[in-house]
């Protein structure tokens, strides 16, 4: 009884944010699916599938699956590459299965190496990408689709500015204003706020609807072109020819095999990040299994695939509306997948009368708590080591993409990370004796030839008739490279400028390293302690 009043407690906490996630990814799986060439239902069926199927396997409170702008390219190239989307649906079952294979052999682990700072980054990259993005459609100016995420492929600045200026829509404008003012005070009054069934999401959708409803007629009715266009069909033979099954003689062709292993790994790469990002946005802190998630993602490509769905991922813009809509747990993803399909298939006249100036205002909202400005503020005041990966990475994800903007984040964070461990190899201090300056070396745990530049240049200003203390008395490894450099330095300089050296805890062999088994020191003229 109580598992079942459990279970009933957790539909009511996470139904509230199932619709305002299925209101904002309704728009873009269609948007995505026109974005890949693919059919409209394609995309319905792919959000509906990371609902139901992957939302139940996954083990990720937050994140939830859907099609993914960030494939989009690679989709439309492949289409047209293999002349037919059946073909292609047979690359989406192959990438499924090879993701399957990903998550058997445990390659979710990688994404324990992607530094915070770098993820932080991207998120406010995909945050200003959002508010760039929805602006037009928040004025009535819906020249590009709604998932695309490449803001600047093709971008003219001064055309995009001239053309918002040249095609506003008052009524779009008005809906967009009503919708924030709606969005923005609803938590914020005490009444409101215990109303958990109803979303403000819902209310200002709602409030779209009569308003256009209202302004028919009017120089403010909003044009077609800029509602939810969902296609309805007549009977139960319309549906059916929605529908697309693949085409099976694709397993024969070798285009299918190479574009099926590409989504596999960019989608897998994908999904890990929103993993990523997504347990950051969880208020509780709860850690997903990302091996399990991409057995999930696997098991929901294949699902997709074989019902004419698109290929998906974990994606970021509907995580963040789930996260900031107030999902506890899975639950919000089931629903949100549950209202798809129920919606889809029984009122589509009526998805279609809301207004993109809606969903607009509440993407606007989510684009500005990824891209806020204390998180810039947050990152500089760490300093440069934090700040340049994290602005870095914002930067490139707006002027590329996803990934480039992530590699080049992680790029940076590796930069740094070898420089920081080639200061921090070794530290020496210098005491002045009666007779002799003593420099001390005291060489770090790991000792490797990252290192060797930053000891080579120690080494080499240290003065004649000086005592060198070197202390690896806590060093378990040292590459061959410092070891000779150290063993020429004692051996040779040390003696030609009477230079006293004293080496400390020096192991004869370092044998930690299969690489390095071999490793030992050999000094011939120094003392050893």
């Amino acid at each position: 009884m109580k598992n079942n009043q459990s279970f009933i407690a957790d539909i009511k906490q996470n139904l509230p944010s199932g619709l305002v996630v299925f209101l904002v990814a309704l728009p873009l799986c269609l948007g995505i699916a026109l974005a890949s060439g693919a059919p409209p239902l394609s995309g319905i069926i792919s959000g509906i599938i990371g609902g139901l199927v992957i939302g139940v396997l996954s083990n990720s409170n937050i994140s939830v699956s859907g099609p993914a702008a960030g494939l989009a390219a690679i989709v439309l190239a492949g289409i047209s590459d293999l002349g037919s989307f059946e073909l292609f649906l047979v690359a989406g079952i192959i990438a499924g299965i090879i993701q399957l294979v990903l998550g058997f052999i445990r390659a979710g682990s990688i994404s324990n190496y992607f530094p915070n700072n770098v993820i932080e980054g991207m998120l406010a990259g995909i945050g200003i990408i959002i508010i760039l993005k929805q602006i037009p459609h928040a004025v009535g100016y819906d020249k590009d689709f709604e998932g695309n995420q490449k803001i600047f492929d093709g971008f003219n600045l001064s055309e995009y500015a001239a053309n918002l200026g040249n095609a506003l829509s008052p009524g779009a404008i008005i809906v967009t204003l009503v919708s924030l003012a709606i969005l923005l005070t609803w938590d914020k009054v005490s009444v409101l706020k215990k109303l958990k069934m109803l979303p403000g999401a819902l209310v200002a959708v709602v409030a779209g609807i009569a308003l256009n409803e209202l302004f028919k007629g009017t120089s403010l009715e909003i044009a077609k072109e800029h509602l939810v266009n969902l296609p309805v069909p007549q009977s139960a033979e319309d549906l059916k020819n929605l529908v697309t099954f693949p085409d099976f003689s694709g397993f024969t062709n070798p285009k299918v095999w190479i574009l099926g292993a590409t989504i596999a790994i960019v989608a897998s790469i994908e999904t890990l990040l929103c993993i990523e990002a997504s347990d950051r946005m969880d208020v509780h802190k709860r850690i997903t299994d990302t091996n399990l998630e991409l057995k999930a993602q696997g098991i929901g490509n294949v699902v997709s695939s074989f019902i004419g769905g698109l290929p998906m991922t974990s994606v970021v813009v509907r995580s963040s509306a789930n996260a900031n809509a107030g999902a506890t747990s899975k639950t919000s993803a089931i629903i949100h997948g549950v209202f798809m399909l129920i919606c889809v298939l029984s009122i589509p006249f009526l998805l279609n009368k809301i207004p993109l100036a809606t969903l607009a205002a509440v993407l606007l909202l989510v684009g500005y708590k990824l891209a806020s400005p204390s998180k810039l503020k947050h990152f500089w005041e760490k300093g440069k080591y934090q700040f340049i990966p994290f602005i870095a990475t914002l930067i490139a994800v707006v002027a590329l993409d996803l990934l480039k903007g992530v590699a080049l984040g992680i790029a940076f964070s590796i930069f740094y990370l070898l420089q920081g461990n080639m200061k921090r190899a070794y530290y020496y201090s210098r005491e002045e004796l009666e007779e002799a300056d003593e420099i001390r070396i005291d060489l770090a745990e790991e000792v490797s030839f990252l290192n060797k530049a930053a000891i080579k240049k120690t080494l080499k200003n240290i003065e004649p008739n000086s005592k060198v203390i070197i202390n690896a008395t806590k060093t378990s490894y040292i590459s061959d490279d410092i070891l000779e450099m150290i063993e020429d330095f004692a051996n040779v300089r040390a003696i030609e400028e009477n230079i006293d050296v004293v080496l400390q805890g020096f192991k004869t062999s370092y044998k930690d390293y299969e690489a390095d088994k071999h490793s030992h020191i050999k000094i011939t003229h120094k003392r050893a302690i």
